[in-house]
């Protein structure tokens, strides 16, 4: 996840008004929000659910009242709603909080409207993060846990009863309130174009369906070697989005992560079809790094990715990133449970 100054800090290098903008690998829509803010169209592409819930936010046209209403609208709903059982969620939520959550989850299903979006993201991050001392200036839902990633439910039930931290009742509303209005919705740019986020595969060409035909720049970072648990580890939000209410075990991944060969091949596959629409003058930004754990140098990965598209990928620059360590990983949330050092990201800059 790289910080919303580099896609500007890019941008802020071309001197046309009207860019139109490709992140591949969309993820939260950092990129998205990017070209929101400097006034670009702006398009991204994602196979991951939780990510393409966030970053649809980030083009969503609306204002504190509509969502606010939509929120109120679902939990004074009578609906009925399946709430999870199980040792797990008796500690995660209490039962009250549970059951509005299940409420939010279950009305905001099939919604597709700005506020809607909005809302989805907006529950998202608040379904789990730490505690603060008092509750009512808590700012996520749920007991314990990190913010980035839902720890698993072995491990949590085991924490939560060696702290003795019983769940307590959240004013679900007033969460929602506060996360609103720290948006400052009024104060957004509208979209430019036809400015969109599409759940597709990155590496096929159907996936730029909504792409306009030339892009006159990308800015993206593509998953790390050896990363493939994301939806595991982001197993509550993609329950929160219809998915089962256990971990997801065995997720696929539309790059393949059988070596690093097998790899640079597939990401290949995603700049053939960039190839396809970058303008002659047009430019891709890459930001690029790996996992400690898999013994795969980045650099090479990289450049082998490029070698192995069809088309004939000249690299401009490379330049050291700002430092993976510097408190931003998901990890530095486990405490003495990390084990390993951020490995330096870089990033590439590319043209045709």
């Amino acid at each position: 996840m790289f910080p919303l100054e580099f896609p500007i800090s890019v941008m802020g290098k071309f001197r046309k008004k009207d860019l139109r903008v490709l992140d591949p690998f969309c993820g939260r829509g950092t990129t998205i929000f990017a070209a929101r803010l400097k006034g670009h169209q702006a398009y991204g592409i994602d196979c991951s659910p939780i990510a393409i819930a966030i970053a649809r936010a980030k083009l969503a046209e609306t204002v504190d009242s509509d969502v606010m209403a939509l929120a109120e609208e679902i939990l004074q709903s009578e609906t009925e709603v399946v709430v999870p059982e199980g040792e797990y969620w008796e500690w995660a939520y209490s039962a009250a909080t549970l059951q509005e959550v299940c409420k939010l989850r279950e009305g905001l299903k099939g919604l597709r409207s700005d506020a809607a979006n909005l809302l989805r993201a907006i529950c998202l991050g608040a379904l789990h993060g730490p505690l603060t001392l008092r509750v009512d200036t808590r700012s996520y839902f749920s007991n314990q846990m990190p913010r980035t990633f839902a720890s698993k439910p072995d491990y949590s039930v085991r924490f939560w009863k060696a702290k003795a931290l019983k769940p307590v009742p959240v004013d679900v509303l007033k969460v929602i309130k506060n996360r609103v209005t720290r948006l400052k919705l009024d104060s957004l740019p509208e979209c430019e174009g036809m400015s969109r986020v599409s759940a597709a595969d990155s590496r096929l060409a159907r996936g730029y369906a909504s792409v306009p035909e030339t892009i006159d720049l990308v800015i993206t970072s593509p998953p790390y070697y050896g990363m493939r648990t994301y939806v595991a580890d982001q197993w509550l939000r993609n329950w929160f989005l219809g998915g089962l209410p256990e971990v997801p075990y065995g997720e696929k991944n539309p790059l393949s992560h059988q070596s690093p060969e097998a790899f640079a091949e597939s990401l290949a596959q995603v700049w053939d079809r960039v190839g396809e629409r970058l303008s002659a003058k047009g430019r891709m930004f890459v930001r690029f790094g790996a996992i400690p754990s898999r013994k795969a140098k980045p650099r090479e990965i990289m450049l082998a990715s490029l070698e192995h598209s069809r088309f004939s990928w000249k690299v401009c620059h490379v330049r050291r990133a700002e430092s993976a360590a510097s408190g931003k990983r998901q990890a530095c949330h486990m405490g003495d449970r990390v084990k390993s050092d951020a490995i330096a990201e870089h990033d590439y800059e590319i043209s045709l």
